[in-house]
């Protein structure tokens, strides 16, 4: 146990008893417990898959000041899992979205609307306006900028990380125990590790995930049971089975001085080798359109070969691309499928793994190959709107 992260506030209204009474009544919360939740000050960053169970229910039991921020906007492919947004939400800024479904759920909470990205210029300056830090970021960057700013701020923050069918929680507190870079010292090599955008999320794990999460929030807050600070819970949905590794604080471990100067550069989205390759062998979804057409027309000859996931593939494609998923590239069965009297063009969902993949291309002597900026998502936006976008 530790001790209780905020004082409680002086008291509670007639209508908030009535509001919080199936916590008022459990002896460990009590009224001091919730008037510590209405005393505390909670941003959570990002009101997406993990955000919208986290406000929801963060809002419900009664956290008297939620922040929020978010710079993307409600798209439909959102709905199936970030349930704090609706229908009518979508083309919303999503801290917007979230601040309104607020409202709805608990009049009570003061929200802050953050309608911005967090970064080097503003993390230290928002995190200081709040006692706890609740992470629901998709994104290795922003995950090493929330941890290296609460180290240095000494905050308490709540993670959690979702993919497919697991998740996983953990609570990091430098000053009580064990923080991220403990964890996860480096990130993984780039295209190693898929987003939830590249391999998909089971909509559902958001919440219980989501759930757990302000679970911990919860009891930092009051001070009851037993935080996950030097623990890692890791839950598969498919086995239904929760298991909790214990984490060490690193001896040999960097301190934590400032922030570092570039976080991407830090986690990278690709690799070098990708990135040179991409440096000079890059066409436009404009240009692919115009080589599709001359090569209908028999004046241009190449191969166009998505590298995305058969799921994937079926939601929709470039015409005239033939599938060979990324992993054929990395285990070389790929260029044997691949004729050596034509050009190699290469895409993806976004340009990301096409360029990991032409990195591999190029070494293996296909030197005139190239890959298609923008991917298929540029492709849908640009030329095929018709198509449904993911």
């Amino acid at each position: 146990m530790v001790a209780p992260l905020v004082e409680p506030a002086d008291e509670l209204t007639i209508d908030e008893v009535r509001r919080y009474s199936r916590h008022l009544i459990i002896p460990d919360v009590g009224m001091t417990g919730q008037k510590r939740m209405k005393n505390a000050k909670v941003l959570v960053i990002g009101a997406g898959g993990l955000g919208s169970p986290a406000l929801l229910y963060l809002a419900a039991a009664g956290i008297g000041t939620l922040g929020v921020i978010d710079d993307d906007e409600v798209d439909e492919s959102n709905l199936q899992r970030q349930i704090i947004h609706g229908q009518s939400d979508i083309g919303k800024p999503k801290a917007e979205s979230a601040a309104e479904s607020i409202a709805e759920t608990n009049p009570y909470v003061k929200v802050i609307v953050h309608n911005e990205r967090l970064d080097n210029d503003n993390v230290l300056e928002i995190f200081a306006q709040y006692d706890l830090i609740v992470d629901g970021t998709d994104n290795f960057a922003t995950r090493y900028l929330v941890n290296d700013a609460a180290v240095l701020l000494g905050k308490p923050y709540v993670w959690g990380s979702i993919y497919r069918f697991e998740g996983q929680v953990s609570v990091f507190w430098a000053q009580e125990g064990p923080q991220y870079r403990d964890l996860y010292p480096e990130p993984p090599p780039p295209g190693m590790v898929p987003s939830c955008a590249e391999g998909g999320v089971l909509g559902v794990l958001c919440a219980s995930i989501g759930s757990i999460m302000v679970t911990e929030a919860i009891k930092l807050i009051t001070g009851i049971g037993d935080p996950l600070i030097g623990r890692l819970m890791v839950y598969d949905a498919l086995e239904m089975r929760y298991t909790t590794l214990k984490i060490q604080r690193d001896p040999n471990g960097e301190p934590i001085t400032a922030l570092m100067p570039d976080y991407e550069a830090f986690c990278g989205a690709i690799s070098e080798e990708a990135a040179d390759a991409a440096a000079d062998s890059t066409i436009s979804v404009t240009m692919l359109d115009h080589w599709l057409k001359e090569r209908g027309d028999g004046a241009r000859d190449f191969v166009l070969v998505d590298v995305r996931e058969p799921g994937e593939y079926e939601i929709n494609k470039i015409p005239g691309s033939i599938l060979i998923p990324k992993g054929e590239f990395l285990n070389g069965k790929a260029f044997a499928q691949l004729p050596q009297d034509k050009q190699v063009v290469l895409h993806c969902k976004s340009g990301a793994r096409s360029a990991e993949a032409l990195a591999l291309l190029k070494g293996a002597g296909f030197s005139d190959s190239v890959h298609v900026g923008g991917g298929v998502v540029a492709w849908v936006n640009q030329i095929d709107p018709s198509q449904p976008s993911y």
